[in-house]
C-alpha cells in the first residue's frame, strides 16, 4: 500500500507544479511594466500580434519669429499649434489638421466670442470649442475639436475653415485663447 500511495503523491506533486507553472506564466504576462522583466522591442497583444513600439516624438520647437507675449502660434507646414504664455514659455504644443482654406501667414486675433456648445461645422461634422480668428474667401477660420474626436483631412472641394485638434487639445485651446488673444500664423 505504501508503494501505491507514493505514486499518487508523485502524480499530485507533478500536477501541482504544472498548475503553479501556468499561474506563474499568467502572472508574469499580466504584470505591469514597472515590475515585469524587460521584454523585446515590440510587445505582443492578447491575440499574439506584435504591436510596434511607440517612438518618443522629439519636442516640437517653437518657430522663430513667431511673436512675443501671450499667443497661439499656428505653423501651417508643420500642422502644429503652440500655446505660449506672456513670458514666452510654451505651455502646450499639439498637432492639428488644417482646414481646406488656410489664412495667409501673419498676425490675427481671436475676434468673436468663443462658441462652447456643440454645433455643426462647415463640413457637416459636429464640433465643439470653436475659437475663430480669421476669414478666408468669406469663410470663418478657427480652431475646433470634432465631438467624435476625429481629425480627418478636409474635403478639398469644400470651402471649410475648421482647424481640427483632439478634444483634449481643444479643451486647452478653449481655456487659453480668449477674445483678443493673438494668433500668429507662420508658413
Amino acid at each position: 500500500m505504501a508503494r501505491g500511495s507514493s505514486g499518487i503523491v508523485a502524480g499530485l506533486t507533478a500536477a501541482a507544479l504544472a498548475v503553479v507553472g501556468v499561474l506563474a506564466y499568467q502572472a508574469s504576462a499580466n504584470a505591469p511594466d514597472s515590475v515585469a522583466a524587460p521584454g523585446p522591442a515590440a510587445s505582443v497583444t492578447a491575440t499574439g500580434q506584435a504591436k510596434p513600439t511607440k517612438k518618443a516624438e522629439p519636442p516640437a520647437v517653437l518657430p522663430a519669429d513667431s511673436g512675443t507675449g501671450k499667443r497661439v502660434v499656428y505653423a501651417l507646414a508643420d500642422r502644429r499649434v503652440w500655446l505660449v504664455d506672456e513670458a514666452g514659455k510654451v505651455l502646450r504644443t499639439f498637432p492639428v489638421m488644417p482646414s481646406a482654406l488656410n489664412p495667409q501667414p501673419g498676425t490675427y486675433r481671436v475676434a468673436t466670442p468663443r462658441q462652447g456648445p456643440a454645433t455643426k461645422g462647415s463640413d457637416g461634422v459636429m464640433i465643439e470649442h470653436v475659437v475663430r480668428f480669421a476669414t478666408v474667401d468669406g469663410v470663418s477660420v478657427g480652431f475646433s475639436a470634432a465631438v467624435d474626436g476625429s481629425m480627418k483631412s478636409p474635403d478639398p472641394s469644400l470651402k471649410t475653415g475648421g482647424v481640427r485638434m483632439s478634444r483634449t487639445d481643444g479643451n486647452a485651446m478653449w481655456d487659453f485663447a480668449a477674445v483678443s488673444t493673438a494668433v500668429i500664423v507662420v508658413p
